[in-house]
């Protein structure tokens, strides 16, 4: 395969994934500003969205206040801004365009369906039911892409590459929002612990698409050592961080045995944050910091992002 070819296919699973992300985050950052201002959850929920998408420096280099319609806008279907939604979307269509016949007639149908779903939003959107519709329209897209590859793509390189992004991708945005939800977002004066606290780690859950999840495995109340022991260490979920590398590495593997066994860079990072999340306790994560062990978590997952580039010379 080329490494064009293959570079498209990588970031076509990336930007599906932050695409979908995008749309989680501010259906939860949407939950969190519905409550009342003397409770304290409007003050803050917008910059945390923003921190979370990594978006806090565009935004305010715009010089306009942080309010709900303008950050909603910002993150979902503002053209200028390259990390949102419709940008997202677009840039997948784009990649998948470009290697077309790599790709089955359902997967390039689910793209090429959310690119069509976004232009009947234009570039504004007129009231809340406008942004539940697109937010819904984005989530269905992204799933049936994900259900379409799944269920009807080779199993081979092509494949891979595109997993391999998502997992990346996944990787990424769960420990950003771990990290927003633990470091930034509880107001001071709030106690850990309190009905603020509960209601902000259960968003955080709902986000991720963990909330069922973590009532089957834990039984108990939404405690926040719980939720990042579930997000982190726990790899029978998708979207943990254990997970995402333990199918990085699965899909690396893949890879290399498509091309003669041959490993490299990419194959050692991953294998070694696999086997060192795979040993760790959720105790010695929050004794050393969970925000330092986010902190470094996120560096480490871009040093691998870019890892991949430079090893198939995307």
């Amino acid at each position: 395969m080329l490494s064009r070819t293959a570079g498209n296919l990588y970031w076509v699973g990336r930007y599906i994934e932050r695409a979908d992300f995008l749309s989680r985050l501010i259906e939860a950052t949407l939950r969190l500003s519905s409550l009342p201002q003397s409770y304290g959850g409007a003050t803050n929920a917008w910059d945390s969205a923003l921190a979370a998408a990594w978006m806090t420096a565009p935004y305010k280099a715009r010089g306009v206040p942080v309010e709900e319609d303008r950050v909603v806008a910002f993150l979902a279907i503002d053209p200028d801004n390259p990390s949102s939604i419709r940008r997202c979307v677009e840039a997948a269509r784009a990649n998948a365009r470009a290697v077309r016949t790599a790709l089955t007639l359902e997967a390039w149908e689910a793209i090429n369906g959310a690119w069509l779903e976004m232009q009947k939003f234009g570039t504004r959107l007129v009231d809340r039911e406008s942004l539940t519709s697109l937010l819904e329209a984005v989530k269905a897209a992204m799933q049936a892409f994900d259900g379409a590859a799944h269920r009807t793509m080779l199993r081979a390189d092509a494949y891979w590459f595109i997993r391999l992004g998502s997992a990346i991708e996944r990787a990424d945005n769960t420990a950003r929002v771990l990290d927003v939800k633990y470091h930034l977002l509880l107001p001071r004066g709030e106690t850990v612990g309190g009905s603020l606290d509960y209601f902000q780690w259960t968003t955080i859950l709902r986000t991720v698409s963990a909330l069922t999840a973590y009532r089957w495995v834990y039984r108990d109340s939404v405690k926040p050592w719980l939720v990042a022991d579930l997000l982190i260490l726990n790899q029978q979920i998708p979207r943990s961080l254990a997970s995402c590398y333990g199918d990085a590495l699965r899909y690396l593997d893949r890879l290399s045995n498509d091309a003669g066994g041959r490993r490299g860079p990419a194959h050692r990072l991953a294998a070694a944050e696999h086997a060192k999340l795979s040993q760790l306790k959720i105790e010695t994560i929050f004794s050393a910091g969970l925000h330092e062990f986010l902190s470094n978590f996120i560096a480490g997952n871009n040093r691998l992002g870019d890892a991949i580039a430079e090893q198939y010379l995307f």
